[in-house]
């Protein structure tokens, strides 16, 4: 198997990473840099709390308001979050906007926390916008500690989509392979997915092999991955499988000879395009879901492999070492050769290109300077920018659901024999956030979900 192939499969590299401490429990936003930027103050008034609340309800209402508040602080450049006192009294339902606007508000957002029985809250958030002298959005949730951080994530989408007629990552998920559940005599990588803050870690996958490149439907009911079995074989393929959200089941999507990875959906979730090898060279093709029926994409001696494509379904991007090494070439996703495009020259050569969700920029890594590094560049090959230096290795880039942040790995050294791996958190243009996992093992290739 040579070097292009290699890469499709694991990159193996050792490199330094500055240490940064988070908490443990999951990711919590940190300032860093020193750039002013013009943003919206938001005030998290209460929460409004009775007598009547247990110590247990009482700590489940200041977590609410926690967790609604470094959800917030995830988007920086838009807001500025702080934090009010805890009011045993009624939850005020009227706003004194010129009060708010002399103290420097432009979004008010209160909370009310009633009891439930006597473990249960019954939860009110109540917003406005302040500027526009408006009420926003009203929301009544029933909150347990079993559903606490989904609920409060809806919630906090809930509002942030009507602040800003967008769409949040807070109810987002990142699946990624850990080696957690290795041992010294087998190492094994399984598949887990978990908030997009980092919690809620939970296991899919229980090969006991090497599990790789994994991707996910624009639906979210389906997830694809390719599987190096650890059974001493002559004819040990990688094959392709397909994980169903619904009903956890898994089944193999692809088993041809050979390699069967770097599978992703197309749009309509009608189709899978992946990397195919049973012809003796990778190439890329597409897959009909229900009749597996193929189609080769790409057509040449040289290998192609690692595909992604946009949203609109109109434009391909893959990594090919038709140039000599590997760097990122677009294609027309039907396979017209003449369409085919290089549009990276950085670095001795490239990895994992990913489209951001509007389909106008691509991530990927390139080795240069002895280790991994992140660029975006738009579609067309032109406004290449490096989004990372002086920070370890950095590989498997994947823009958010809503094109604001970056999810990435990123190697440290720990001594001449020992690195880890983590995954980690950018914005889009570069700025560190965090990382989302700690003492979880090695963990690579993070998809954010669509």
């Amino acid at each position: 198997m040579n070097r292009y192939k290699v890469i499709i499969i694991i990159f193996s590299i050792i490199s330094f990473l500055p240490s940064t401490s988070f908490a443990e429990d999951g990711l919590t936003i940190v300032a860093i840099g020193e750039a002013e930027r013009e943003v919206s103050n938001v005030f998290l008034d209460g929460p409004y709390v009775s007598e009547a609340l247990t110590p247990s309800q009482l700590l489940l209402s200041r977590e609410i308001k926690r967790i609604f508040k470094n959800n917030f602080s995830f988007y920086k450049s838009v807001f500025k979050v702080s934090n009010g006192e805890e009011k045993k009294t009624a939850l005020k339902e009227s706003v004194k906007y010129e009060t708010q606007k002399i103290a420097g508000n432009n979004i008010l957002i209160r909370f009310q926390a009633l009891a439930e029985g006597t473990t249960d809250l019954r939860l009110k958030v109540m917003s406005w916008n302040i500027d526009k002298e408006e009420a926003l959005i009203t929301t009544e949730l029933i909150i347990s500690k079993r559903n606490l951080r989904q609920q409060v994530h809806i919630a906090s989408d809930q509002v942030y989509t009507r602040l800003t007629g967008k769409e949040s990552i807070f109810t987002s998920k990142v699946y990624f392979v850990s080696d957690k559940h290795s041992s010294r005599s087998k190492k094994i990588k399984e598949l887990y997915s978990m908030d997009f803050d980092g919690r809620n870690k939970t296991r899919l996958t229980f090969h006991r092999g090497t599990v790789i490149s994994p991707a996910i439907s624009y639906d979210k009911k389906w997830l694809v991955y390719s599987l190096i079995p650890h059974k001493i074989s002559k004819y040990r393929n990688i094959n392709l499988y397909l994980y169903n959200f619904e009903t956890k089941q898994h089944k193999v999507l692809s088993s041809n000879k050979g390699i069967n990875s770097g599978a992703i959906f197309t749009p309509d979730g009608k189709e899978i395009i992946l990397t195919l090898s049973f012809g003796g060279n990778a190439e890329i093709y597409s897959m009909d879901l229900l009749t597996k029926a193929k189609r080769r994409i790409t057509k040449h001696f040289k290998e192609d492999v690692d595909p992604s494509i946009n949203r609109s379904g109109s434009l391909l991007t893959f990594l090919s070492g038709r140039s000599g090494s590997a760097m990122i070439y677009t294609s027309d996703p039907t396979g017209l050769e003449q369409k085919v495009k290089r549009i990276s020259y950085v670095g001795q050569y490239n990895a994992t290109p990913r489209f951001n969700p509007k389909g106008d920029q691509i991530v990927f890594s390139s080795w240069l300077d002895e280790r991994f590094d992140l660029f975006r560049i738009n579609s067309d090959g032109t406004g290449l920018s490096r989004l990372t230096k002086d920070f370890g290795s950095n590989e498997d880039p994947t823009f958010s659901n809503d094109g604001e942040f970056i999810a990435f790995s990123s190697q440290r050294v720990l001594s001449r024999t020992k690195a880890t791996h983590n995954i980690y958190i950018m914005d889009k243009n570069g700025e560190i956030i965090g990382n989302l996992t700690k003492n979880f093992g090695n963990c690579i290739t993070p998809r954010w979900s669509k």
